[in-house]
């Protein structure tokens, strides 16, 4: 029992502690709002006093209300700060916008001139592929009066289709069609040419010495002949470049059927080649090519020297076909100086044999 009692005395003294420290926590709160509800509820007196003899203009505030005046300031400049931060983030985005607007205006105003290019120049080509076309032979010219106007009436329509970028975009989808449908003729025309390359790498047209280099010193016909004085037939032409070395090229396409020496013309070469041509190169210093090997057009076959009769270093130039021989100059693409000077040489042809 004295335990128990004990026990009780101590949760009652406990209990009268913690009441004791609730009141007085709760006096102490209910002071505090007591003494700020006091002075808030005080006046105070604002007073405006003119430097003149007027009125002195006064009125009176609780602290309360000057303290929701002071509140409601602060809080109308935060906001007028927050306002004035996003107008000027939209105007300086509004601005960006704007550059950037300017900028496309300038860059479509630069687009519809480069179509406006582009249109005259695919027109220019209209015309110039339609002749081309013609002259080669692959269609038949079908452009008319059209085509000599070259304002590309066969794809593209003077119309107003529509304004601004409309109408640019029209005509660069009606340019990409017209060119889509000029592959085909214009790889036509490649492959005519292609033949007609072939055709002239088979056939002896290129100067015999590499580079172009050289002049004739005699011509195909009627010569005096240096070691007797007397007139005979000059079945080729003799190039020289006053010096032996020079690399001596193959005129055409062709098999190479001889490699080999005479008296008369030293170290020689002959080709054959398509379409029933040959060709000699004679007075040769080097060889560079054998016999049966074949040969491409330009391709070197030997140098110039003075082997053989020869009064100095050249190269000793003929074409034969089938039983003629032929003037070579008809067919190199020589200087035009040299071109001219042949329009006044015989065109003579000579015998069936190789030589000179």
């Amino acid at each position: 029992m004295s335990t128990l009692r004990n026990y009780k005395k101590a949760e009652n003294a406990f209990t009268v502690r913690l009441s004791g420290m609730f009141r007085s926590r709760f006096t102490a709160i209910a002071s505090f709002f007591g003494r700020l509800r006091k002075n808030g509820r005080q006046k105070l007196t604002v007073m405006f006093i003119p430097h003149t003899e007027k009125r002195i203009f006064n009125f009176q505030l609780s602290f309360f209300a000057l303290t929701a005046i002071v509140g409601v300031f602060l809080i109308a400049v935060v906001a007028t700060a927050v306002v004035i931060t996003r107008f000027t983030d939209t105007s300086s985005a509004l601005s960006s916008k704007s550059h950037d607007l300017r900028n496309a205006e300038a860059s479509l105003d630069t687009m519809r001139d480069e179509t406006g290019k582009l249109v005259a120049a695919a027109r220019r080509f209209e015309v110039a592929l339609t002749r081309t076309v013609a002259m080669v032979g692959t269609r038949p010219d079908s452009g008319g009066a059209a085509t000599q106007r070259g304002d590309l009436a066969s794809f593209f329509s003077t119309d107003e289709t529509g304004k601004g970028a409309v109408r640019e975009v029209t005509e660069l989808k009606k340019v990409t069609d017209y060119l889509e449908k000029s592959v085909d003729p214009v790889n036509e025309i490649g492959a005519l040419l292609s033949n007609q390359s072939s055709v002239l790498t088979s056939i002896p047209n290129i100067w015999p010495v590499k580079g172009g280099i050289g002049h004739i010193s005699m011509y195909y016909g009627q010569n005096e002949n240096p070691f007797t004085g007397q007139w005979y037939i000059h079945k080729g032409i003799d190039i020289s470049t006053y010096r032996s070395g020079d690399p001596v090229v193959a005129t055409a396409d062709g098999k190479v059927v001889t490699v080999s020496y005479a008296n008369d013309f030293g170290n020689y070469i002959i080709i054959q080649h398509a379409r029933g041509f040959f060709t000699r190169y004679a007075h040769l210093s080097s060889f560079r090519v054998f016999k049966g090997q074949k040969v491409e057009q330009g391709q070197v076959i030997g140098t110039i020297g003075n082997t053989g009769l020869t009064t100095g270093p050249h190269v000793h130039y003929e074409i034969h076909l089938g039983t003629d021989v032929i003037d070579p100059l008809q067919f190199l693409n020589i200087r035009a100086n040299s071109v001219a000077a042949t329009s006044t040489r015989p065109d003579t042809a000579g015998g069936v044999s190789f030589s000179d």
